[in-house]
């Protein structure tokens, strides 16, 4: 069993009720939790709904091969009964306007999930049943079973609604959730509260997935995760539902049949802004083409001990990225630079993402940390820092210190720094990458290093903006000594060879990789 539960905007309720769900379901069975695009916040809150590790699902990140086999082995390593995939933002927003790259609905076509729509029915109506309808016909091959409404006034409003969407649209409402300030989430500068930061947090989870008991009909989503139902026998009913087509005949001339020729072409749609239309046809091609059938690439024999910090401060991590590491020889031995008071016996170092910015003044604090990094660094030992990781390795964070490996300071500033899909090319070898290779990441990032111009960088940043721009090309990956750190935030399945080349290079205890 599988169901995608994807909302028709941000802002909708969309993580509170899938999160409700996945803690209401694993009453009952076992649930794998999924989450579509590179979010590192919301699986938090699944992993602690559910028990499992939740797993991000990228149409960007990953082909159609991996997006497969990342489902069916999370599916199998936990011996789960159904799998709860969260989308992101809206159902259709992803990178372009027009195509399905990086979107919910891309991730739905691949696995053929069975969706769920979550809908903010705020004052809507017969409103409501038309937003409902729009997202079914705008893409035939995306099927969409049922609803829920949130943030609705009280019953008599659910109840119009809920007749409005099923006798227009033929598609099944399965509850409401009424306004209610005690289920709204805290907010920081990077989205939800990281769960692991919250000391409630399982108590609003319990209160979630109790909400979510009471209002959602569970057994319904049951049957439609079974997916039993042809693709597309929804709009096949939907074409023969007499209440539709009395609405829809009252004006021919602009039946809904008629939506991809008269409003949905951009190419030949003069209603259109004409240069609009043509930033939009020469939009890029971003889909990932890569024709490789494995997750990642496996291969290094020789044992290797990293240490990865892990604790409230650094928790952005992939899952598959450690498992890679792990599938590569390497045994991977948490710590914490906020508590612990130097790093573990090792043979490298990874720090991944966090909010190292918020514990400036603890990190500080803790010198002998900082101390024994740098030590490690100036050894030649392998270190590997990623965006929090980058900042934690700089001289200082808003001139609190840092380990001063990566000889830059940097600064917190209050308007998102980094906020992109990366695709960028290795211009020479580096700890996690041979030249040429091309990889794709993500950034998102509020901080900024200072006057890293002429740093040693190992990164052509194609699309995003990496540490730097220099002469027009933009660029990451400050290579020091054997230390590596960068802005991108990788995925094992969209840098397949990272976790081979990271153990390869430290097993092969070189006095210096650059």
């Amino acid at each position: 069993m599988k169901v995608l539960l994807a909302g028709t905007g941000s802002a909708v309720g969309k993580t509170t009720i899938a999160t409700g769900i996945m803690k209401a379901l694993s009453e009952e069975m076992k649930v794998q939790p999924f989450k579509v695009g590179p979010d590192f916040i919301d699986p938090t809150y699944h992993s602690i709904a559910t028990g499992n590790s939740s797993r991000n699902l990228d149409s960007f990140f990953m082909n159609d091969i991996q997006i497969k086999k990342l489902y069916d082995r999370a599916i199998k390593k936990t011996k789960s009964d159904i799998g709860v995939i969260e989308g992101v933002r809206g159902l259709y927003e992803g990178i372009s306007p027009i195509n399905n790259v990086g979107n919910t609905a891309s991730i739905a076509k691949v696995l053929n999930a069975p969706i769920i729509l979550i809908m903010d029915g705020r004052s809507l109506v017969k409103s409501a049943a038309a937003i409902v309808l729009g997202f079914k016909l705008l893409d035939p091959e995306v099927n969409i079973q049922g609803v829920i409404l949130n943030k609705i006034k009280g019953k008599r409003h659910y109840l119009k609604a809920k007749e409005a969407i099923e006798k227009l649209t033929d598609t099944e409402v399965l509850g409401a959730i009424v306004r209610d300030e005690k289920i709204a989430t805290a907010e920081r500068h990077l989205g939800l509260v990281p769960a692991l930061e919250q000391d409630k947090i399982r108590e609003n989870i319990d209160l979630w997935g109790s909400i979510v008991s009471e209002n959602i009909d569970l057994d319904v989503l049951k049957e439609i995760a079974k997916n039993k139902e042809n693709l597309f026998s929804n709009l096949t009913s939907l074409s023969n539902n007499k209440k539709y087509n009395e609405y829809n005949n009252d004006n021919k001339e602009n039946n809904i049949n008629n939506i991809n020729n008269s409003y949905l072409d951009y190419k030949s749609n003069t209603k259109f802004d004409k240069n609009l239309n043509d930033k939009f046809n020469n939009n890029e091609d971003l889909s990932n083409k890569t024709d490789i059938d494995y997750l990642w690439k496996t291969g290094n024999k020789t044992p290797v001990k990293i240490a990865v910090a892990l604790d409230e401060v650094f928790t952005f991590y992939y899952k598959e990225n450690l498992e890679s590491l792990e599938e590569n020889n390497a045994k991977i031995i948490p710590f914490s630079p906020l508590k612990d008071e130097k790093v573990p016996d090792c043979d490298g170092i990874y720090i991944g993402g966090g909010y190292p910015e918020v514990f400036k003044k603890e990190l500080e604090k803790n010198s002998s940390m900082r101390q024994s990094i740098n030590k490690f660094y100036k050894n030649n030992g392998a270190i590997y820092g990623e965006c929090g990781g980058l900042i934690y390795l700089s001289k200082a964070i808003d001139d609190r210190k840092m380990c001063d490996v990566i000889p830059y300071n940097s600064i917190m500033t209050d308007k998102v720094q980094g906020l992109n899909y990366v695709i960028a090319e290795a211009t020479k070898d580096s700890l996690i990458a041979k030249k040429g290779e091309i990889f794709r990441g993500h950034e998102f990032h509020y901080t900024k290093l200072l006057n890293a111009f002429n740093a040693k960088f190992v990164f052509n940043v194609k699309r995003g903006r990496g540490i730097d721009k220099i002469n027009g090309s933009y660029y990451d990956g400050i290579a020091i000594k054997n230390t590596l750190a960068n802005y991108i935030h990788i995925h094992a399945c969209s840098m397949p060879n990272f976790a081979y080349n990271f153990t390869k290079n430290i097993s092969k205890s070189e006095t210096s990789f650059y």
